[in-house]
């Protein structure tokens, strides 16, 4: 690393953006092949968004329900996405899901076990069998502790936190490296790389009630389309059943599908078991859409309790139980609502929960249409379609975290180092001091007009009026933020990092509005009132891309499915 006036610059072989699960299980295949790798991450390494995914990995490994394989997974995957998963990303993550899970155990994860001493698999909403590898409800922790051991423990890695990437700098449509603020110090970075990866989570926080954490505004998504890298189902955002709903303070944090798997039963006001009315087969156990959109339901029509959400509960199953079971839901209810759900219900809501629209990637390397740019996680589209199936997110993360550290190793291999300019990273230095100005607008009253916006008309249930209204918002913000500015320095500045936060989260929610308003049927997370059934004409991706200052789209469809696929799905794909 040399020092050059007051920036600094670093050299490598493969630059990660994002220290979560997917960016650490590259790292991890990326350094075999000896090449130097770079991780920066926005938070603390240890503190990304994975582990909020408490319940399990989706794996069929059949040591609970031996009948379990990979067509049932592929089958359950390729239902619960409505048929917009691109099926060649589909038949990877459900055979090599289990590969996955061992190679993670060998690694040291520590998973629950059965009394034959197999991995345990919990039951999910929406999977034919118990399929969630699970370590009690603290999974991802598990997982993102197993990944960071095994890249603390190698050379050729360097881990960078608190720096959040500014810009993907391009020469030639090639993606050649990043400018950075280290949030720490207040210096800037150019960091020039052979090949780039964007791991950088979802975009939750454009809602106001989310169980995503602070960092998840869509920064890696907002990067590469600026960069000129393909957007594709944009419009599909889930949300999750159950969240906190009391005290204000927690409103949103997940509370684990794990709690439903376990047999958590979910209760209005008057004390019906509503899931039956909805879904008398598979009850509290149906797809997260099915269950989501009921629970709303139950709450307009005034069946909800008294802060606004409905019952959960498992202390039926006694106490012995859930601190076997559930223990961080156990602590999250006693330390932050005074609730002890070993004796009490929960009071829960939906949710904004995870992402499945983001950058389009091939379904062989992970790689973007521009080169040298690579995508992975939830900041990725085409694995989970128009609805993720529970688990399924730490199933990708670990098959394609494999499949894109190998990709980018071969790119890199053949790759030429190519140097970020001077005068960009100078344009690029002033763009941000440039917000460092205490007479300007405040960027949180914006970012929270935007929230508020998106979770009004852009959430469980929409409608074209609503969604044109946003839209309509989210132009004023673009207008406004130009005037914004905050006092302070580049150091250790909240306010500063609001300001480039909210250029990624207006973006973001702008395809994502822009889709929904494109997608004129209901499928899956996306449910429209004026459109409340699906079209078999529109069972095609949408696709956004930036052509200089212009937005344009396309719709996408995957090749024609080989038929030793076809026969393992139901045959009626409309109704």
């Amino acid at each position: 690393m040399q020092q050059r006036e007051e920036h600094k610059v670093i050299k490598t072989d493969l630059l990660i953006i994002g220290a979560g699960g997917s960016g650490l299980r590259a790292a991890v295949e990326a350094i075999k092949t000896g090449i130097n790798v770079t991780i920066v991450s926005k938070s603390l390494l240890g503190k990304a968004h994975t582990v909020m995914a408490e319940g399990g990995i989706a794996a069929s490994l059949g040591d609970v329900d031996p009948d379990d394989n990979w067509k049932v997974h592929f089958k359950d995957t390729m239902v619960e996405g409505v048929y917009l998963s691109d099926w060649r990303l589909v038949e990877k993550l459900t055979k090599e899901a289990p590969d996955r899970v061992y190679e993670l155990e060998k690694m040291g994860a520590l998973f629950d076990r059965t009394p034959e001493k197999k991995i345990m698999q919990r039951a999910f909403g929406a999977h034919t069998y118990r399929r969630l590898c699970h370590v009690g409800d603290k999974t991802g922790l598990e997982l993102l502790r197993t990944l960071e051991d095994k890249i603390l423990h190698s050379k050729n890695v360097t881990v960078m936190d608190e720096i959040f990437v500014t810009k993907l700098v391009k020469r030639d449509n090639k993606v050649i490296g990043a400018i950075a603020l280290d949030m720490k110090s207040g210096d800037f970075i150019a960091i020039n790389s052979k090949a780039t990866i964007i791991a950088g989570g979802g975009c939750g926080r454009i809602y106001e009630v989310t169980s995503n954490s602070w960092e998840s505004t869509g920064d890696g998504i907002a990067l590469a389309f600026d960069a000129g890298a393909e957007m594709m189902d944009m419009e599909m955002m889930q949300f999750h059943p159950t969240g906190m709903v009391w005290p204000q303070g927690v409103r949103g944090l997940l509370v684990t599908e794990g709690v439903r798997g376990e047999g958590g039963l979910l209760y209005n006001s008057k004390g019906e078991r509503f899931m039956l009315n909805y879904s008398p087969t598979k009850k509290e156990l149906d797809a997260r859409d099915v269950v989501a959109r009921s629970i709303y339901k139950e709450i307009q029509e005034g069946r909800g309790t008294e802060h606004g959400g409905v019952y959960l509960d498992i202390s039926y199953k006694g106490k012995d139980f859930i601190m076997k079971k559930l223990p961080g839901m156990y602590m999250q209810f006693k330390e932050f609502a005074g609730i002890d759900i070993t004796k009490e219900k929960m009071e829960v809501a939906p949710t904004t929960h995870y992402y499945m629209g983001g950058i389009k990637v091939d379904s062989d390397t992970n790689s973007t249409n521009i080169e040298g740019l690579f995508a992975v996680g939830e900041a990725a589209s085409g694995v989970h379609g128009a609805n993720r199936l529970g688990g399924n997110s730490l199933a990708d993360l670990l098959v394609f975290g494999k499949y894109v550290g190998e990709s980018a190793s071969v790119y890199v291999k053949q790759a030429k180092e190519e140097n970020i300019s001077e005068e960009v990273i100078v344009n690029e230095k002033e763009r941000i001091k440039n917000f460092l100005n205490k007479e300007g607008i405040n960027p949180y009253s914006l970012t929270e007009k935007l929230r508020k916006s998106m979770s009004e008309n852009v959430g469980i249930a929409r409608e074209e009026s609503g969604l044109k209204k946003t839209l309509s918002v989210i132009e004023e913000i673009k207008k406004e933020y130009g005037k914004i500015g905050v006092d302070g320095s580049l150091k250790y500045n909240p306010g500063l990092l609001q300001c480039l936060e909210l250029y990624n989260m207006f973006t973001v929610s702008e395809l994502l509005v822009k889709g929904a308003i494109l997608r004129k049927e209901s499928r899956g997370a996306h449910f429209r009132t004026d459109f409340p059934k699906k079209d078999k004409n529109l069972l095609k991706n949408i696709v956004f891309k930036k052509n200089g200052e212009k937005l344009e789209s396309y719709t996408f469809s995957p090749p024609e499915m080989p038929p030793h696929l076809k026969e393992i799905l139901p045959e009626e794909k409309y109704d």
